[in-house]
């Protein structure tokens, strides 16, 4: 029995086949194809409007989803990586350097995963070890010396929470990283581009303005961890997805981000160009918004911004 076509599924096809009849000049069908686009963004708005948090932490996490380096290819126009710590060895689940967009410079911090064995093993299946955090206050403090707005990308199920890496500082790395970007006298622009896990991602978190991509997930510990530990049931974890508020909707009510990045319907590996571009509108936008602040509003902002995230009652 043949498969039922969906209504978006109908409407994909209608455009492809306006595109390539657009092509054709003796034909003119744009307003067709407009308002058949118009019709498509339409339903996809309500198909990603219905998705659970476990389904948003599932698209999060497929591995076909754009990683930190296939957005930098995409978004600047040249990215030289920096690599090192200065004190131990150079973690690849971070991946840190000098980019540009125009005539303007960043600063990029970036947690990097693998799309198969191989390179999660060189990555460290984006779990950074303590260097990772280092290496990124290295270079955010050589932003700040010269005066270059950071962009980090966060994309990690969490720090590393091997011996080798608590021996070597891990939880003091992590305070370390947060510590800096609390006060760093740059623009700092933070994007949640996948799975962003407790200390871990917030070491990179500390930022003027705080992004999510649509289907990206941010929150203290991963729904499995907070089963296991809550209820003592692991297989909990659809329920504790929902409780947890991990989607960039329920942030963004909290105000614990500023805006989101919407996604094509199945995630943002169906339009890598389209999610590359309005990132980089909203990086452009957000530091020519964050350029204009002297260094003490940075600080001073920053500041508030994080003291007032939350609601609490006293008893």
């Amino acid at each position: 029995m043949p498969k039922e076509i969906s209504e978006i599924e109908e409407l994909e096809n209608t455009v492809k086949e306006l595109k390539n009849i657009s092509k054709d000049k003796m034909i003119d069908v744009s307003q067709e194809l407009k308002e058949a686009t118009a019709k498509l963004q339409k339903l996809a708005r309500e198909e990603n409007s219905k998705l659970t948090a476990w389904q948003r932490l599932e698209i999060a996490r497929n591995p076909k989803r754009p990683t930190a380096l296939d957005y930098i290819d995409r978004i600047f126009d040249e990215f030289m990586e920096l690599h090192g710590d200065r004190a131990y060895r150079d973690d690849e689940a971070m991946v840190c350097g000098l980019a540009r967009i125009g005539k303007q410079n960043f600063t990029i911090i970036a947690e990097q995963k693998g799309r198969n064995t191989k390179e999660n093993i060189k990555r460290n299946f984006g779990m950074p070890n303590p260097e990772s955090y280092r290496k990124a206050v290295r270079l955010m403090k050589q932003a700040e010396k010269f005066g270059r707005p950071i962009v980090t990308l966060i994309d990690t199920k969490g720090a590393y929470p091997g011996i080798g890496a608590e021996e070597r500082g891990q939880g003091e790395a992590i305070a370390k990283s947060m510590m800096e970007m609390a006060v760093l006298k740059t623009p700092i622009i933070c994007i949640v581009i996948g799975e962003g896990s407790s200390g871990g991602a917030l070491a990179i978190g500390v930022g003027d303005e705080i992004v999510m991509l649509e289907n990206a997930v941010y929150s203290v510990l991963s729904p499995e961890g907070y089963a296991s530990i809550l209820w003592k049931d692991g297989s909990k974890v659809k329920e504790a997805a929902e409780k947890m508020k991990m989607t960039a909707q329920d942030l963004k009510k909290f105000k614990v981000i500023d805006k989101i990045i919407e996604e094509p319907i199945g995630g943002a590996q169906n339009d890598v160009e389209g999610v590359a571009e309005d990132l980089k509108k909203e990086i452009l936008v957000a530091q020519k918004r964050l350029k204009k602040k002297t260094k003490e509003e940075l600080i001073e902002g920053r500041y508030q911004k994080f003291r007032s995230m939350g609601d609490y009652k006293q008893a």
